[in-house]
């Protein structure tokens, strides 16, 4: 892969395409972690890409891309999700995915019924931590939240889970 980072950061669009392509999946659970209308997704992977394309020759390291990418995707949510929540009153915000995202990557859904059990501050954590291996290190970095606050919220939102799903198997 970093050899697809260095020819993109030289400005070969060809390897920025592949790299974007290589990302996709990643990048799908976490704007499904703050949208539930695909078309949300879309535009948030969409202004992310282009950010990444105009910004990838200012990467320092090749070996962070994936970071930084998420990290740009992250903050492009956080973004969009603050101008919908101006425009929407918090009934119209659900707390469920879109099922597109199911029809392509099924062996997601039972991940994603258990984060909707979250609050939805904890999803985005839960995503990176369990859905794509971070770090709590890494994890801080990206989202600007202190490590020891998303060590919190993974071990508050594991017995939050645990909770509910003792709970289910006793009903």
């Amino acid at each position: 892969m970093n050899a697809l980072v260095n020819q993109a950061m030289q400005g070969d669009a060809e390897s920025f395409i592949q790299l974007m392509e290589d990302q996709k999946q990643a990048m799908q659970k976490i704007a499904f972690g703050f949208f539930t209308d695909a078309e949300d997704v879309a535009d948030a992977m969409q202004q992310t890409a282009l950010n990444a394309y105009e910004h990838i020759g200012g990467l320092k390291n090749p070996a962070f891309f994936k970071t930084w990418l998420l990290r740009i995707l992250i903050n492009n949510c956080r973004q969009l999700y603050n101008s919908k929540k101006r425009m929407l009153t918090d009934s119209d915000l659900s707390d469920t995915a879109h099922a597109a995202y199911f029809d392509t990557y099924p062996e997601d859904n039972a991940f994603f019924n258990l984060l909707s059990l979250l609050h939805k501050n904890d999803r985005i954590i839960f995503l990176l931590y369990f859905g794509e291996q971070y770090t709590t290190k890494e994890i801080s970095h990206m989202t600007g939240i202190k490590e020891s606050t998303i060590r919190s919220r993974i071990r508050r939102g594991k017995e939050r889970l645990r909770t509910q799903i003792q709970r289910e198997e006793l009903a």
